[in-house]
């Protein structure tokens, strides 16, 4: 990946190709997804397989693994355009100014060479006061990229990582074909909507897909916004899904839904980290605690929105737990770290490849000071990068505990 500017997209109304080729969207042709959903208007990648999703009664997990966070559509061709038909569903929010659209960012031969959006498409209205939500359903778009190298070369298309997106036609105007598996090691991630992508600027710059380029990782990313609540089905899907390097990021979303207690959290981590093992007897695991969150360092959840501001677009959240309860058994995010600690230290007597990571070292109180969560929970796009580059460095680097020989740790995508 590079650090220039990817070029300005190109305009909705650019004069279309006279001889295109339309090519079926197939698995061979996606990276980042676990299992490929056949919908009425095209396919749907999902990034839990079907099993899963069939064990999950939440409908913002289900909204979320849905969303293409990590998911790139990949292949080799001589095509100067491409177009690629879309059914997106983005989420607003009533009474909040419009979200921006989702991007898909075009790499060519792992370049940054163009960006796009569609438009139309669902729209999944959110009520945050009442919890409730209805889809507004719209028409399908087209992302077009126009004026690419004539040559042969590798395309990677990432997906919004925010958006639900329905892939109906691949369109170029010259054949394609599925691209080979490089040698690069496949990096499996779990963690919340900070892993997802929240507030990123596009797919490729989440603080996952950002560390992925600079260790030279083929990332899949579960990232699932706020469904990182240790939940056996994810652990069996972490266990199912190939991979040479894993990393969990535990926490944030224990604590913000306020779902369990302490007595429950450590056989709970215990029994995801078995499970992951089972499939995974030996490969690096990287357990990773929260990041910076001064509002529920020391105070419990659950998390609330701040209506003060909404009016001028400012969605904010606030703990509304009590620091008392503390003592009861409530999870705080120190006391979360702590535990952590203590369970990987433990685990690590018997599993050399077990390692753990404070997420302080990744966004800490300094990195607050300088980049401050505007929403005070979730990172903006600059803060994306700083934690992508602390990642890798601190993981993927030389001496890291998923250490990737070669890779040029440092270099900025």
């Amino acid at each position: 990946m590079s650090s220039q500017p990817a070029p300005a997209p190109r305009s909705a109304t650019t004069p279309r190709a006279t001889d295109w080729i339309t090519t079926p969207v197939t698995a061979d042709f996606l990276r980042g997804a676990l299992d490929l959903e056949h919908t009425e208007h095209g396919v749907l990648p999902h990034r839990l397989p079907a099993r899963a999703r069939a064990q999950c009664a939440d409908a913002y997990l289900a909204m979320a693994e849905a969303q293409a966070s990590g998911v790139r559509l990949v292949f080799r061709t001589r095509a100067t355009a491409v177009e690629l038909d879309a059914l997106r569903t983005k989420n607003a929010y009533q009474g909040a100014p419009p979200r921006p659209d989702g991007v898909y960012d075009l790499f060519v031969d792992g370049q940054l060479s163009g960006q796009a959006s569609v438009t139309g498409g669902n729209v999944l209205m959110v009520d945050m006061t009442t919890g409730t939500a209805e889809t507004r359903p719209g028409p399908a778009g087209t992302a077009r990229f126009t004026g690419l190298p004539d040559r042969v070369k590798d395309i990677e298309i990432w997906l919004p990582h925010n958006e639900i997106t329905q892939l109906i036609a691949l369109r170029t105007d010259a054949p394609v074909e599925p691209l080979p598996e490089g040698g690069r090691k496949k990096w499996l991630h779990h963690g919340s909507s900070i892993s997802h992508g929240s507030d990123a600027a596009s797919p490729s710059t989440t603080w996952p897909a950002l560390a992925a380029s600079l260790g030279g990782v083929e990332l899949t990313n579960l990232g699932l916004s706020g469904s990182a609540v240790l939940d056996p089905f994810t652990a069996r899907a972490l266990r199912d899904t190939p991979a040479d390097l894993i990393s969990v990021k535990i926490g944030i979303n224990l604590v913000n839904a306020d779902l369990m207690r302490l007595r429950a959290f450590a056989p709970a981590v215990h029994g995801f980290l078995d499970t992951i093992r089972e499939g995974h007897p030996t490969t690096p695991l990287l357990v990773v605690s929260p990041i910076l969150c001064p509002i529920h360092e020391d105070t419990p959840g659950p998390s609330a929105p701040d209506f003060s501001n909404l009016s001028e677009g400012k969605l904010q959240f606030k703990a509304t737990g009590d620091p008392a309860e503390r003592a009861t058994g409530k999870l705080t995010l120190n006391v979360i770290r702590d535990e952590l600690a203590r369970l990987v230290k433990q685990r690590a007597a018997e599993d050399p490849n077990l390692h753990h990571l404070d997420g302080r070292d990744l966004y800490g109180e300094a990195d607050f000071a300088e980049l401050p969560l505007p929403d005070q929970l979730h990172p903006d796009a600059a803060t994306h990068r700083h934690i992508g580059e602390r990642f890798a460095a601190l993981a993927f680097g030389p001496d890291g505990p998923l250490a990737v020989g070669g890779a040029q740790i440092g270099a900025t995508p």
